[in-house]
């Protein structure tokens, strides 16, 4: 990301502070069972709403899918009078299955995610051998994004942000004077996001986060994920750059790159795979979309046995 391209976010955020441009208001929608914060964000004044790292329910045991996440969001945003024209996705998730096409059918919307989901898809193509069928050029999206695109939510202007090293792809959009961050950062208390995915990189993602931290102290970051840290009890999904360059127990302020890197590969050596990695990439990567059906109308999602 370039020292432009976070001038450029930095103005924006300054001239919602000083009144001149609109605010975001956001309604967040968390899923306990994946732990993930969908975000709803609309111009006060034209009405018109993005919806960022929506979830389809999914029950592992019987394959089965239901829409009640989503359909919270649909509920909100029709009794607020809002207009979708974006669905968004900061990452191909590997914890939850994306409900975009979904919400799309309902609502609206162009469906955008960052422009390396193309190396994401030949990574794991690869993995679940998808066949020739599968296109690898992030067709199954309405928009790809590249670091610094900048367009418009109504009245508010958002500034895209590629901010790599959770996966190749992972994408902050900053809407106003809120950044919503994906998986790159937690909260203040419980640190940062895993970087061992296929593409991952952990000093990628502490330049990465650097870059995010270098916005205005004010910016309201808006995260993907919370897990509730030792000796907190509530789910908490909204910070500030300030409070994470002064707190977080992983990359605050004084935490050099080298520590970083030598931490959060120590630590990831030791995490588990997430319950729902095989069925959210395979789907997630696909736009939200199951693969096509085989002879018998019935759609699979394949598990690769001794290979993640």
């Amino acid at each position: 990301m370039s020292d432009r391209v976070l001038a450029e976010a930095s103005e924006q955020i300054a001239a919602v502070r000083r009144g001149a441009r609109p605010a975001p208001v956001v309604r967040t929608f968390f899923d306990e069972k994946t732990f993930t914060a969908t975000h709803v964000a609309h111009d006060p004044v034209t009405r018109e709403a993005a919806v960022i790292d929506s979830v389809l329910n999914y029950d592992q045991a019987s394959g089965r899918t239901h829409h009640d996440e989503a359909q919270r969001v649909v509920d909100y945003v029709r009794a607020e009078g809002l207009t979708v024209t974006w669905v968004l996705e900061t990452h191909a998730h590997a914890d939850h299955l994306s409900a975009a096409p979904w919400l799309q059918m309902q609502l609206g919307g162009k469906l955008g995610i960052g422009a390396e989901i193309v190396r994401v898809q030949d990574v794991f193509g690869k993995i679940f051998n998808a066949g020739t069928e599968f296109a690898r050029d992030g067709s199954q999206f309405d928009h790809l994004f590249h670091d610094g695109d900048r367009f418009s939510l109504g009245d508010m202007e958002v500034t895209a942000l590629h901010v790599p090293g959770h996966t190749p792809a992972d994408m902050a959009f900053v809407i106003g004077d809120a950044a919503f961050i994906g998986d790159t950062l937690f909260m203040p208390d419980y640190g940062t996001a895993r970087a061992d995915f296929p593409g991952g990189d952990a000093r990628q993602l502490f330049q990465s986060i650097r870059r995010l931290l270098s916005l205005p102290g004010e910016t309201r970051l808006f995260l993907c994920h919370d897990y509730k840290a030792p000796g907190r009890d509530c789910y908490a999904w909204e910070t500030t750059v300030a409070a994470e360059r002064g707190g977080n127990i992983h990359v605050h302020d004084g935490i050099e790159e080298d520590a970083f890197v030598r931490m959060r590969c120590d630590r990831d050596a030791t995490l588990s795979l997430p319950n729902l990695i095989v069925p959210s990439v395979q789907v997630n990567m696909r736009g939200g979309r199951m693969p096509e059906p085989e002879s018998n109308g019935t759609r699979y999602l394949k598990v690769p046995i001794d290979t993640l």
